[in-house]
């Protein structure tokens, strides 16, 4: 798994919903998700949602979150990709302290 290569340090903290679909059920995209996130940093929890697709918010540092939605949509193996919807949330309050994988919704 790619390792994004930044230090966490560029201080600007953003939080993005994130709305993944095609053949992202059945093929370890979540678990692929909560790697990835934890190793680079990102912060906050991925889902799938019963219409088949998978949600995920992501907060981090600007350039690490950047890179996990490009991430998204061309390197979980067996994953097939056709549309993602990226909304910035400009007042999330609420902080997270890992990401984690969260039930079905």
């Amino acid at each position: 798994m790619p390792r994004a290569n930044f230090s966490g340090q560029d201080g600007l903290q953003e939080t993005w919903l994130v709305r993944v679909r095609g053949r992202v059920q059945g093929v370890g995209y979540r678990d692929s998700c909560v790697r990835y996130a934890q190793v680079n940093g990102i912060r906050g929890w991925v889902r799938n949602r019963r219409d088949g697709s998978v949600e995920l918010t992501l907060q981090g540092p600007q350039s690490a979150v950047a890179t996990m939605r490009t991430w998204l949509q061309h390197s979980v193996p067996g994953a097939h990709v056709t549309e993602m919807d990226a909304e910035k949330l400009r007042d999330a309050a609420e902080r997270f302290d890992g990401f984690q994988r969260l039930p079905t919704e």
